[in-house]
């Protein structure tokens, strides 16, 4: 039965997270993707380290916003399209920057998620 749920939780959680996405690409075309990356890289981090500080998660939940969610809400696939179609152009030096700059701004924003998490956690373990 648990495994029937964490299917269902991917599954559901999925669908928003890859709207979510093709929003971002529909409102900012090209920086959509780096925004959703960005995002998604702050969002793993967050929701994992809360989950783990806390302990309060279901399986079913965590798998279902981790991997449902980020995972249909980030894309690897386009970032490195995006980094091919400015080599394509000629833009070499574009294409670098793109490419080393938003791994370099993920560490960032993973190191920011797994920051934030630690003190909400804090917080809501503070409470009781």
């Amino acid at each position: 039965m648990d495994t029937v749920k964490n299917y269902l939780s991917v599954a559901f959680f999925a669908f928003w997270g890859g709207l979510a996405r093709y929003g971002l690409t529909e409102a900012f075309s090209f920086y959509g993707t780096v925004i959703a990356n960005l995002l998604g890289c702050f969002l793993l981090a967050f929701l994992t380290y809360f989950f783990l500080r806390t302990s309060n998660s279901r399986a079913w939940l965590t798998t279902g916003l981790g991997t449902g969610f980020v995972g249909a809400f980030t894309t690897f696939s386009s970032f490195n399209l995006d980094a091919f179609k400015l080599l394509l152009g000629g833009q070499n030096f574009g294409a670098l920057l793109y490419f080393t700059g938003t791994i370099a701004a993920g560490f960032l924003f993973a190191w920011a998620g797994k920051q934030a998490a630690n003190f909400a956690a804090g917080k809501l373990l503070e409470r009781g």
